[in-house]
């Protein structure tokens, strides 16, 4: 052919072939006709965007890219070609590329319902989830049939904590493709959301019979699974999708959850460690040069960094094992919040606190503080559950007591926490915090018991609710505009008889001070509390009051009232 000139009519019938081969999926001979024509015509610019779409079309989104951009560089002007390059940046998480591409294509042809539909997904990606409903809304309006939108949509309605929406609009994705799989298991993530555990289930179901390799809702599944209390079936669930992707993080971590909460620790640390892969948590992974100890070489003579991760209340229940590092012949150099120095001056073993933020000492290897059950093989059977370990600072405890007993002389003290600390910029973290607090309304039977003084030890947003609630705040006294960090707390709680509280940072300070503290738990419990047990391997002055069903704060409530009724409290 490339003998004699080629005609364009024979590169336009080449061209057609191509697109109806590609378009019935013979995706192979497709790419063939198009590699030929490039031969031919190094500059096609059709051939090259086709190929180009191709080949995302079959993931091979670098080299999709590569020709995408040839074909931008000879004609500029093609609003798909930016769009399909958002695509391939979005499937690349490289969103503040995909945002600029859609943005391109949207400044080319403006009513483009596809660069909208794009443009949604980068923003999303980037955080933006205000602004990706309207780019998402925009697209359905210019093209109502749009299934993909619709779906996507879903996704942003979730992270606006706006399940009910996300589910009828995974509905609309439905209703235009039945067998839409990703429709489904977004529709199954919504009902999660709204604590529908069943219709979830039913949900998932459905889109792994349309597509058995979506790993997304084979993962998703286990978790709804432990949400019904089916901990073996989600096990199996987890395995089905590590057996299509071996190294899904969040797989890999859902996993571990399920086995530390089933008390399978030996099987579940190892696995634990996957929490650095996650998207998530990736970003606040530690670069160090210096290794990582988990055990396995000998620690005398040396110095350790032990630095504190996630929220406050793994600080306070993992800090327990700096005493035990530090009698392995190391230096331990502990780096933490500046909320918990203070306090945390008062463990044992430490040669060195050193706030977060501030520039480290020297020291010869690291790890972070959840991996160091890991590192020494802690069982249910060998827990070191020693307490207190926290101590509150002597001389602010009594002036705390004086103050307290002047006005109060007899009656025990009980310290109360409804919410836990609320984290709305991550989605993840929304949904545990709505299902770990309660109003403080709620909280009501408990306010009514007669010889108990109850005291807020609640900070954030939700203590704003005592001051709107006069009633219950004349049953309540507050002083925590007094705490300015653990330290002033731990003073506090020393002088308190017994702290309530759901699962939250004060459960952890008091547990390590071995205050007697009652714990209002979740039914889909963090994996530190266990399953069915109403004590604390991790904390032997604890007590655990769990919700029966998901939600179901009320029979805690009452459960707590009850106890508290009973308690003979004027021995104290």
């Amino acid at each position: 052919m490339s003998h004699h000139k080629v005609q364009p009519r024979q590169l336009d019938a080449m061209l057609h072939q191509a697109v109806a081969m590609q378009q019935n999926g013979a995706h192979t001979e497709a790419e063939e006709i198009y590699r030929q024509i490039l031969a031919l015509r190094p500059m096609h610019i059709d051939a090259i965007q086709l190929l180009g779409a191709l080949s995302l079309q079959t993931g091979r989104i670098d080299e999709g890219i590569e020709l995408l951009k040839k074909a931008v560089s000879i004609n500029g002007k093609l609003a798909p070609l930016h769009s399909n390059l958002a695509y391939a940046y979005n499937t690349q998480r490289r969103f503040n590329d995909g945002l600029a591409s859609a943005n391109r294509a949207l400044a080319l042809e403006a009513g483009f319902a596809d660069a909208l539909n794009n443009r949604g997904n980068a923003l999303a990606g980037l955080n933006r989830a205000t602004e990706a409903l309207a780019s998402f809304d925009k697209a359905l309006a210019l093209q109502p049939g749009f299934a993909q939108a619709w779906n996507n949509r879903a996704c942003v309605l979730r992270d606006l904590g706006r399940p009910a929406d996300a589910l009828a609009s995974c509905d609309q994705a439905i209703a235009l493709q039945s067998r839409y799989a990703d429709a489904w298991s977004n529709r199954a993530n919504a009902l999660s959301d709204m604590n529908r555990p069943l219709d979830a289930q039913a949900s998932y179901q459905r889109a792994l019979e349309l597509a058995p390799g979506l790993v997304d809702a084979w993962n998703n599944l286990g978790v709804t699974l432990v949400d019904m209390k089916h901990h073996d079936e989600a096990l199996q669930s987890y395995q089905r999708a590590l057996a299509l992707v071996p190294d899904a993080a969040e797989a890999h971590w859902n996993y571990s959850l399920c086995l530390l909460q089933m008390g399978r620790l030996e099987e579940g640390w190892p696995e634990y460690e996957w929490r650095w892969q996650r998207e998530r948590t990736r970003a606040s992974r530690r670069g160090f040069a210096q290794p990582l100890w988990l055990g396995e070489f000998p620690l005398a003579g040396k110095t350790i960094l032990l630095h504190a991760e996630q929220g406050l209340g793994d600080t306070l229940q993992f800090c327990r094992y700096a005493p035990l590092v530090a009698a392995m012949g190391a230096k331990v150099i502990l780096e933490a919040p500046g909320e918990l120095i203070r306090l945390l001056a008062t463990l044992d073993g430490v040669a060195d606190l050193v706030e977060a933020g501030q520039p480290l000492p020297p020291f010869d290897c690291h790890t972070p503080l959840l991996s160091l059950p890991l590192a020494f093989g802690t069982e249910l059977a060998n827990i070191p559950c020693a307490t207190p370990y926290l101590f509150a600072d002597p001389a602010r405890a009594q002036r705390w007591a004086a103050r307290l007993a002047s006005t109060d002389a007899r009656m025990p003290k009980v310290g109360l926490v409804w919410a836990g600390g609320n984290r709305p910029h991550v989605a993840e973290f929304r949904k545990a915090d709505a299902r770990r607090s309660m109003a403080l309304d709620t909280l009501k039977p408990i306010l009514d018991v007669p010889h108990a003084r109850f005291y807020s030890l609640q900070k954030g947003p939700a203590a704003q609710q005592l001051r709107e609630r006069p009633d219950l705040a004349a049953c309540v006294v507050d002083h925590t505009d007094e705490f300015e960090d653990f330290a002033d707390t731990a003073a506090f709680v020393d002088t308190l008889d017994l702290v309530i509280t759901v699962d939250t940072a004060v459960a952890h300070l008091a547990g390590a001070m071995g205050k007697p503290v009652w714990i209002m738990n979740r039914f889909d419990t963090c994996w530190r509390w266990l399953l069915d047990r109403d004590d604390s391997p991790w904390y032997p002055s604890a007590r655990l009051f769990r919700q029966p069903a998901l939600g179901d704060w009320n029979k805690v409530v009452w459960a707590v009232r009850d106890a508290l009724s009973a308690e003979d409290m004027s021995k104290k």
